[in-house]
């Protein structure tokens, strides 16, 4: 199902000319040797372009469409008309001139293979360069003496092209008629059943490495392969142990690729790589997906346009955004990759149409709404926002479990109950830290909300946006109690070092029968510095309180009796906050 969905991709994005056909592909250009007809190089200009990196711009590599790079493992495998200075110029920076002998031999090997038979003028100047060329005439050439500051990039892992009567050597019809013929003909290729595309065609043994993968191995990773005999059966090798034509591998290749290196829209939760794509292409399906999930206000939307689009989408009506039709009806997909040694581990996949994943991310916001400190001006909590809360800050690693991570996307984009870890991490944090912030709130409503059975400890009542003065929750009721004595106290001894709940937060959310009385006492005797308006005010919020609590607290509270008890403590912590910005207005 994956790689047919990324083979239908592929010829979607092939169909508006976005990516190259079979036998060529993507490869990072940096410089141009330019050819006379003797195959002398006359010249070296850079290819580099100026683009952003961040918030800066820099000098890249230039990405051409070139005749498809090989996949290199160990040995020596050339590339026809796009490599690096081991390849072309027989020299490197890494000490090895034996070894960047024997590629330069093998690049001079393919080339003569390929365009020996090509009468094109550009054909026989290659021909005729790497007949005649010496890796010894590198310090002394006259067109190297030329970029001497540049050397240092020559001689790494930059890649060069051909150039010849200013066109690309690699553009010139007759040359790419010789790569097509020479790179579809393989008379070893097997014939087999396609398990992607169901048709009889020459199978791969070898799928694509793809490269662009965070903490990967930066020459690339399999998806599909088969490296072991415990992984393979009858006998069969490498790919044959699952037919895959070598169309259909390239094509998925390709996608993927393409995908990847789309930095717009690439996003990483922990370490994978969430990918999305439309059936048809269209890149503003993946703005706007990107800007609803991960709050990416510069991809998807402007404020303003939020609303309006969650409402067409939540009625399954078509909008426009930057001129292009949005039909929620269309087939979309998401696919989570991690590195996992040279291959690729699968996260999830998931696949359905837009307007559903929409009204998933939706329906999981409104569940995430509760009120908020005036501070915080944002509407809605992203993704990144809501994994942070189960993150110490103080960490030197402060990034969330990749597990947890993809756990919490899938549950998302399917509407499905979140999964315990979230819960779990939210609730260390706040014991270690004894403090309940907007998004550990918000978590702790939407986790009891989307439950499959209601939890009768946490109740719906409990589950608001902000304050429910009429709710009898025990629980609940206890920790807006504790909220009203720290406020106390907080009144009676201005810019105390530690308050209450620094000191007795845990053991009053834990075992309230035996810190509230403690915790009542020590309040009648903050009561008594106060003024007498102060002393009437907190006596009646006290007492609307108490009278619902009944003559004994209970001696232990479980996980989800902690979580009312949570939620009534920043309920009523903001619901004082709220009357104090209004007051000080």
């Amino acid at each position: 199902m994956i790689l047919q969905a990324l083979v239908q991709h592929y010829e979607d994005l092939a169909a508006c000319g976005k990516v190259a056909k079979p036998g060529w592909g993507l490869a990072k250009v940096s410089y141009a040797l330019y050819l006379n007809d003797q195959g002398e190089v006359v010249r070296i200009v850079s290819v580099k372009t100026e683009q952003q990196r961040g918030k800066k711009m820099i000098w890249a590599p230039q990405e051409m469409v070139v005749p498809a790079p090989v996949k290199r493992s160990s040995g020596v495998l050339a590339n026809f008309l796009c490599d690096n200075s081991s390849y072309i110029l027989g020299v490197d920076s890494k000490g090895k001139p034996k070894r960047a002998r024997e590629c330069l031999e093998a690049c001079r090997e393919l080339h003569e293979n390929i365009l020996s038979d090509v009468g094109h003028p550009a054909a026989q100047a290659v021909l005729a360069f790497f007949r005649s060329w010496d890796p010894e005439q590198l310090q002394t050439h006259p067109a190297f003496q030329a970029v001497q500051e540049e050397m240092d990039d020559i001689l790494g892992n930059a890649n060069f092209v051909f150039r010849y009567d200013g066109e690309y050597v690699h553009e010139i019809e007759e040359i790419r008629r010789a790569w097509q013929a020479y790179s579809t003909a393989d008379d070893d290729a097997q014939l087999r059943i396609c398990l992607v595309t169901g048709q009889f065609a020459p199978a791969a043994q070898l799928h694509p490495a793809i490269k662009g993968i965070k903490d990967a191995q930066s020459s690339g990773a399999s998806l599909v392969s088969f490296n072991a005999p415990a992984f393979c059966s009858y006998g069969r090798e490498q790919g044959m142990n699952a037919p895959t034509s070598q169309y259909a591998a390239f094509a998925y290749g390709t996608a993927l690729s393409h995908l990847i290196a789309d930095r717009e829209h690439i996003n990483y939760i922990g370490d994978t790589a969430v990918l999305c794509w439309v059936q048809g292409g269209e890149p503003e399906y993946q703005d706007v997906f990107g800007g609803f999930l991960f709050g990416d206000e510069n991809n998807a939307y402007h404020a303003e346009d939020y609303h309006q689009m969650a409402h067409d989408l939540a009625t399954g009506r078509p909008f426009d955004f930057h001129e292009s039709r949005i039909d929620p009806e269309r087939p979309f997909y998401v696919l989570g990759i991690a590195p996992n040694a040279a291959r690729l581990s699968v996260r999830f996949f998931l696949r359905s149409t837009f307007g559903d994943m929409i009204r998933n991310i939706l329906a999981h916001q409104k569940r995430l709404e509760i009120i908020r400190p005036s501070y915080d001006q944002n509407e809605t909590l992203s993704l990144w926002r809501v994994l942070n809360e189960t993150v110490n800050q103080n960490a030197q690693k402060k990034t969330a479990s990749p597990v947890l991570a993809g756990e919490l996307l899938r549950a998302i984009l399917t509407n499905t109950p979140y999964p315990a870890t979230l819960l779990n991490g939210v609730t260390l944090r706040i014991r270690a830290e004894h403090e309940i912030t907007r998004g550990r709130a918000a978590i702790i409503k939407a986790y009891y909300l989307n439950q499959r059975n209601p939890n009768p400890d946490v109740p719906k009542e409990v589950l608001t946006v902000s304050l429910n003065p009429d709710s009898n929750n025990v629980y609940y009721n206890l920790g807006r109690l504790f909220s009203v004595l720290e406020d106390i106290q907080s009144k009676a001894n201005p810019g105390i070092n530690a308050t209450i709940r620094d000191r007795y937060f845990n053991a009053a959310s834990a075992t309230p029968a035996h810190v509230f009385p403690i915790l009542l006492n020590l309040a009648q005797k903050h009561l008594k510095k106060l003024n007498e308006g102060q002393r009437v005010y907190y006596g009646k919020q006290l007492g609307s309180i108490t009278d619902k609590l009944g003559e004994e607290y209970p001696n232990r509270l479980t996980l989800p009796q902690q979580g009312s008890f949570q939620l009534g403590y920043y309920h009523q912590t903001q619901e004082r906050y709220q009357k104090n910005s209004k007051e000080d207005m």
